[in-house]
């Protein structure tokens, strides 16, 4: 370590890239079958993304003997649909498949007894509800009916951390109608905490797993977006039955994902007709100006007339949402067979604009007679950037001053969205059940990524998801469930039909000047295209014998998905002035061309299976023990990368197609316990059995790996990437970069153009441990604490294998507080020497020939990215929750969450400028371990409904109408800010990527305060570096340069000065060597509240109208 008076160094663990394995080679065909046997040969099955709830109970006598073969018969009041079972040798009864309902109601009857009603019995969404029933002593004619009191408030079944919305809720509570709609009630739940936009991913970071680890189901069918993760088809709030989160821990049948599972049930008929019309409106009439726009420079709106600059925006840009459709629901036969249809229809108009700057009409006169300006290239300017109407300043070109203007031009967006929904229910018979699901949308939305309105397009996304169910009881005991269901979905970012008015262009560019601040071209990432068909076959297997609940399952899903995203697939040239363009010079700033093949395909199998047992040990202690297999298909396009087996280079590298792994099981284990006392300090503090549970689980669960981190990774052999070589001249002239792939490549040439590489699959997995307990107090209400903890492995991370730091622990430009004397100053070697001892590339793949500068790519090798399974994450939670079950009309749930969560990544791609989607040293991943992105230490939720009872049976009519059925609801959210990585902005560590360079800490500085450096010579000359890690002349510190720095004036510096010595973080200027962790800096936390108002004017009963006002962000807080 070198020692410097007043310098501040850091000091990094060494090099520590952990290479992926491999996965096991025993073969898929053997793998399947021995899954077969182990689901009793049911047909091709899945991870059961089941559509309904479970109930169980045991019945006893009143000396609490159990009480076999009796008949037990549940019914739902709504459709009159009932099953029969018989209680079995252990006094057990068990009915699965129920479709979420609060009215069911259930009879048990036996020789020698009463025969008992329970009614008020609700099904939840993937939960089983545990409804027991002690008998009296009396003949079967005779009747006593008990109230099972609703929602179950404590689980003495399972270990399961689950968390349901009733209908009532998704439609009352404000949240569900904007954003993720329905997705954003999972905030609500404990060890929840939003993501604030880091990371790809949807539905927040549950128990400390990445948003793109959540797991998306819609009536039982997968709703996942295989490309980029989250939900894929969207469901109105009007059509959902129920929504359940499962957070981490849950049965062994969810094997698709290691976060949180989002399962939605949708709604079906009834023998009563019921159905809904509705209209939601809001406008920027509605809007309040947000507190940061009011600030005088924070101005975020293009258009004039509602900025001004010194006081912020003056008035709301448009923002029209409207919501408006209806749905009917009802019998076809009564007791066999229901209907429940929706439609919806949604538009949004928002106001957009952009601004750049273009020559005057006069400007445009005087550049036809500048020498050396292509009159081709002018026309080309002239044709698509209007002349300004209005001086603003001037330009330079040949020359010349020309005059320029400013330019706003208007880029409304418009979206519209059709959904249709027709779901069927017949029931058979007692034994037949078939349910039958369909959901559309037709989605259109205005593409304005482009600068100029000539270039906007139309957006279409249809989708389309069905699904076909046959539950089917075979006996009391033996239940099957089968499944048949088909997704597709289909987007378009088309480009428009203009054609590039010179000659030699087979697709029209993007052509950008920087100095002006246009680009002339379509939307940058067009055209790309995503067809999504998904194929799936799920069947399960349900077995109740003696004390054991067991359930056996799988899914089997093909996927067929060609898509198309490349990026500067029709070139970009990028030009810093206007000069360099119309003299037809080579572009300066970028010019990059992808070309050859542009269509992956991301087509795939994947399986899973599962076997799952609940074993009742005791009436008051069950057993959850479960085991599941994942396997995921190599996708077709990954596997193309055989193609480039030419580059192969055995120990280094080798470009075979991607070996997926086959021994993915993950076990699950837990119990739930309910102690049973009714006396005494133990009496007081558990109750009697079913009043409090003590539940503990763990688990293992895998996850998938999405097509994103394929679709770029083709070889040489089917794509490349061009970049514009020396100063070209007549650039545009000539064509531009041909969309050509070079001919057949030797070894030599394809290693030295490679740039992607594909390693074998490793599936990220997680491993979850946890521990609560639960109890009833009063009648409605109960009270949660839980200890949540997960650990993350193999997650995604985003790689450049072949780069290396070209500065150590011990070899750096050291960084001072206060100036160095003349002295150190002539003892410090200069970056261009420490740089020089340094190789930019690693030496095993230059030995190996894939980063040598050859003329194939241009003088330039290539970084070779890979996306690497060696990510980690450490999650502890702890949480407290009460909740009080709907009665009365008021219910309510508030949890607070404490929690810790320590990863090195948590963005594979990028997403976000507050946390970089790779890392600071490439060979050194330990380095990057820190508090997460994600990591919000604080979060108090709550929310709740409330039926206000005053005046709703008043006998005057006149103030029952006007001051009767008001109805409340709102979410109330206090949270710990994110936190982000302060960084240099520059590539301090010179491996050429300033993505992840982060800064200098200085132990004693001032809180927050972050301080620029100047670079500092031998002859003491100071030269400030500004963010882009250019450098120009500062005048307060120093000897003064008179000319703006040279390259070689940079390569001469020997150390960094900081501007600000009092500053708690110091930019670490180009070869300095950073020592700030990642995420150190705290951001603001969440204050809000959502909250809603309601006024029912009843009609008749049954029947009335609505008034309601939505509330979001109520107070308006930052």
């Amino acid at each position: 370590m070198k020692n410097y008076p007043n310098a501040v160094v850091a000091q990094a663990p060494q090099a520590n890239l952990t290479s992926a394995r491999r996965a096991g080679r025993t073969t898929l065909c053997r793998r399947i079958c021995a899954l077969l046997v182990l689901v009793m040969a049911c047909a091709l099955a899945a991870s059961a993304q089941v559509t309904s709830g479970n109930v169980r109970g045991i019945v006893t006598d009143p000396n609490g003997a159990v009480v076999p073969n009796a008949k037990v018969t549940i019914t739902e009041k709504s459709t009159n649909v009932s099953q029969t079972t018989q209680t079995t040798g252990s006094g057990e009864y068990e009915f699965k498949n129920l479709l979420p309902a609060d009215d069911y109601s259930i009879s048990i009857e036996v020789q020698g007894f009463k025969t008992t009603t329970l009614n008020d019995v609700r099904v939840q969404l993937n939960q089983t509800t545990d409804v027991p029933a002690q008998l009296q002593i009396g003949q079967v004619g005779e009747t006593v009916e008990v109230t099972a009191g609703g929602a179950e408030l404590v689980d003495t079944t399972t270990q399961n951390l689950a968390k349901s919305f009733s209908a009532r809720q998704v439609v009352e509570l404000a949240q569900t109608s904007t954003g993720l709609g329905v997705y954003n009630l999972a905030l609500i739940a404990p060890n929840v905490s939003s993501t604030g936009g880091v990371g790809v991913g949807s539905g927040g970071s549950v128990g400390g797993q990445r948003p793109r680890n959540n797991n998306f189901v819609v009536d039982g069918i997968d709703n996942n977006d295989k490309v980029n993760t989250g939900p894929l088809v969207y469901i109105s709030p009007e059509t959902i039955s129920e929504f359940t989160l499962l957070s981490n821990q849950y049965s062994a049948e969810f094997a698709r994902s290691t976060g949180g599972q989002f399962i939605i049930a949708t709604k079906s008929g009834t023998n009563e007709f019921h159905g809904t019309a509705f209209f939601f409106g809001r406008n920027r009439k509605l809007d309040a100006i947000d507190t940061l726009n009011k600030q005088p420079g924070n101005v975020f709106v293009r258009d004039p007339s509602q900025v001004n600059e010194a006081a912020g925006i003056t008035r709301q840009p448009r923002a029209d949402y409207f919501r408006t459709g209806g749905n009917v629901g009802g019998p076809v036969l009564k007791n066999r067979l229901f209907f429940f249809g929706s439609y919806e229809r949604i538009g949004q108009g928002q106001a957009a604009g952009t601004s750049f700057f273009s020559p005057t009409a006069a400007g445009y006169a005087q550049l036809a007679t500048i020498p050396n300006v292509r009159p081709a290239i002018l026309n080309l300017v002239r044709q698509f950037v209007p002349a300004a109407s209005s001086f603003a300043g001037t330009i330079s070109v040949g020359g010349q001053d020309i005059p320029v203007g400013s330019i706003s031009l208007p880029a409304p967006q418009f979206i519209i969205n059709k959904n249709y929904v027709a779901n069927i229910d017949w029931t058979q018979s007692s034994t037949t059940q078939h349910r039958f699901r369909f959901n559309k949308n037709d989605f259109s939305a205005t593409d304005i990524a482009a600068t100029l309105p000539q270039f906007f397009t139309v957006i279409p996304l249809k989708q389309v998801l069905f699904s076909y169910t046959n539950i089917h009881t075979f006996t009391p005991s033996l239940t099957n469930e089968t499944r048949l269901a088909f997704r597709r979905s289909n987007i378009d970012y088309p480009v428009p039909g203009i054609a590039f008015p010179l000659s030699g262009f087979d697709a029209f560019p993007n052509v950008t000047v920087d100095e002006l601040g246009f680009s002339i071209g379509p939307d940058p990432n067009a055209p790309q295209f995503t067809i999504e068909n998904n194929y799936q076959v799920i069947d399960n297997l349900t077995w109740l014998k003696g004390n054991h609940s067991m359930k056996f399952g799988g899914d089997f899903r093909k996927l067929i998905s060609p898509q198309r995203f490349v990026q500067r697939e029709r070139g970009d040239y990028d030009y810093a002035n206007l000069e360099t363009l119309l003299f037809d010079r080579a572009p300066d700033t970028l010019g990059e061309r992808n070309v050859g093949g542009n269509t992956y395909y991301g087509d795939q199998r994947l399986f899973f299976a599962f076997f799952q047992d609940d074993w009742r040990y005791r009436p008051n202690l069950t057993f959850n023990l479960g085991l599941n297999y994942a396997y995921q298909e190599i996708p077709f396009g990954a596997k193309q990368q055989e193609l480039n087996a030419v580059s192969s280079v055995p120990g280094v590298l080798e470009f075979h197609r991607p070996r997926a792994q086959k021994k993915n099981f993950a076990p699950r284990v837990g119990f739930a316990y309910s102690p049973n006392y009714t006396e005494g300090w133990l009496g007081r503090l558990f109750g009697a059995q079913g009043k409090t549970s003590i539940r503990a689980g763990f688990s293992m669960a895998y996850d998938v790996i999405f097509d994103n981190i394929y679709t770029l990774s083709s070889p040489p052999q089917f794509q490349q990437t061009i970049d514009v070589q020396g100063n070209e001249t007549n650039f545009l002239a000539s064509g531009g970069i041909r969309n050509v792939v070079g001919g057949t490549l030797d070894a030599a040439s394809a290693r030295s153009v490679t740039g992607t590489f594909i390693p074998d699959q490793q599936v990220p997995y997680s491993v979850t441990y946890t521990g609560s307990i639960q109890r009833q107090f009063l009648k409605d209400w109960s009270v949660e604490l839980r200890y949540l903890g997960t650990r993350g492995i193999h997650l995604l991370t985003q790689n450049r294998l072949n780069r290396a730091e070209r500065i150590s622990n011990t070899d750096f430009v050291p960084t001072f507080l206060s100036a160095p004397s003349a002295s150190v100053l002539a003892s410090l070697d200069t970056l261009q020497a420490i740089r020089a001892r340094h190789p930019a590339f690693v030496p095993q793949y230059v030995t190996a020939g894939f980063s040598v500068p050859t003329a194939a790519n241009g003088g330039a090798p290539p970084n070779i990215v890979a996306f690497l399974s060696n990510g980690n994450s450490t999650y502890h939670g702890a949480s407290a929750a009460l909740t009080h079950r709907f009665t009365r009309g008021f219910q309510m749930t508030a949890a607070y969450t404490w929690s810790h969560l320590i990863d090195d990544t948590t963005a594979e791609v990028f997403s976000t400028v507050l946390s970089p989607r790779r890392v600071e040293d490439f060979q050194n991943l330990r380095r990057e371990r820190a508090d997460s992105a994600l990591d919000h230490r604080h979060r108090f939720v709550t929310s709740g409904l409330y039926e206000l009872p005053y005046f709703n049976k008043s006998q005057n009519h006149l103030v029952r109408l006007l001051l009767g059925g008001f109805n409340f609801a709102g979410t109330l959210t206090f949270e710990s800010g994110e936190k982000a990585a302060v960084r240099s902005g520059v590539d301090s560590n010179l491996n050429g990527d300033a993505a992840g360079d982060r800064t200098i800490i200085n132990v004693n500085g001032a809180r927050n305060i972050f301080s620029p450096v100047c670079a500092i010579g031998r002859n003491g000359q100071c030269i400030l570096v500004d963010p882009n890690g250019e450098f120009t002349t500062n005048t307060s510190i120093g000897t003064i340069t008179s000319s703006p720095a040279t390259a070689s004036a940079r390569s001469a510096t020997v150390g960094y000065l900081a501007l600000n010595p009092n500053a708690q973080y110091i930019q670490a200027g180009a070869g300095a060597r950073s020592n700030a962790a990642r995420n150190t800096l705290q951001l603001p936390g969440i204050r809000n509240l959502d909250f809603s108002v309601f006024k029912n004017f009843h009609i008749t009963e049954g029947k009335f109208f609505q008034l309601r006002a939505d509330l979001f962000n109520a107070f308006n807080h930052p």
